[in-house]
């Protein structure tokens, strides 16, 4: 059964049992139409409400909100379950239904379901293939892919695909996917050091922001701001949107001054930050 993604926009002071009501409701009469109302999450800052429910069609998805409460979502699109569990990550709820942070036991621990979203890709990797082979494509690509793991595994990030040059990937906090992206560049310059036969050199960029944005699609903007920030970055270096830097409040995470770059698919100029790599 397809699995969808609903969108709501929603006082930022409503109270979290007003929103647990709203959920047992869809509850009491989701087997009427054949929907599951699984979890949500309530971003309070921005003031929406995002709900993943299993359902034979969008029709009957919006049929148990409208008859359990008459809070019909503004927005609903299908989502792939590897895609939710990529980026969210397979998510505990509480008793509410509210979905919690990834390895929380406290059922206060709700999680609000922002994301920071982050790409790797390996420069210059069509140029050495065309002079060394595929025995270039495939050294560089087995060193980038083992110390980028490793440093997911140390930094609590998730991978969501590997995407041929490089690996997507997700962290609940941006502060950690800073942190990893420093790690990450001062280990390919630690391998680099000995002059390999095939260096690696990666650009890396950094988006946050909500399930659902400016597409149809889950994470469509902040996914779409990391690649292109990716594909901005000079080779070694990391650059990030402005969300990044405003979710950063650390002492230990500089940045440098905003630039502004004309990027494919966004309406004007976007300000974005290169990491100074101290962290």
């Amino acid at each position: 059964m397809p699995l969808y993604m609903d969108i709501h926009s929603i006082d930022p002071e409503t109270p979290w049992e007003d929103i647990a009501k709203a959920h047992w409701e869809d509850e009491k009469i989701q087997g009427d139409y054949s929907v599951e109302y699984k979890k949500y999450w309530f971003n309070r800052d921005c003031g929406k409400l995002f709900c993943l429910v299993e359902a034979p069609n969008e029709e009957a998805a919006h049929c148990v909100h409208d008859h359990a409460h008459g809070l019909v979502a503004e927005k609903l699109i299908e989502v792939h379950p590897d895609l939710i569990d990529g980026f969210l990550g397979n998510t505990g709820v509480n008793e509410g239904g509210a979905a919690l942070i990834p390895g929380a036991t406290d059922p206060t621990q709700r999680d609000c379901g922002v994301r920071t979203v982050l790409f790797t890709d390996i420069a210059n990797s069509t140029e050495m293939t065309s002079r060394f082979g595929n025995r270039a494509t495939m050294a560089m690509l087995s060193v980038h892919d083992g110390i980028v793991r490793n440093a997911l595994r140390a930094n609590g990030g998730r991978e969501v695909k590997h995407t041929g040059d490089g690996i997507m990937a997700a962290f609940l906090s941006a502060a950690d996917a800073v942190r990893f992206a420093c790690r990450v560049q001062q280990a390919f310059t630690a391998h680099n050091e000995p002059g390999p036969e095939f260096p690696v050199m990666v650009r890396i960029g950094i988006s946050s922001g909500e399930p659902v944005e400016q597409g149809n699609d889950l994470f469509g903007s902040t996914v779409q701001l990391a690649a292109r920030l990716c594909s901005q970055a000079d080779p070694g270096h990391i650059l990030v949107s402005n969300t990044v830097t405003d979710l950063c409040d650390d002492d230990d995470l500089k940045f440098g001054e905003a630039r502004e770059l004309l990027l494919k698919g966004f309406d004007g100029e976007i300000a974005a930050h290169a990491v100074e790599l101290t962290c």
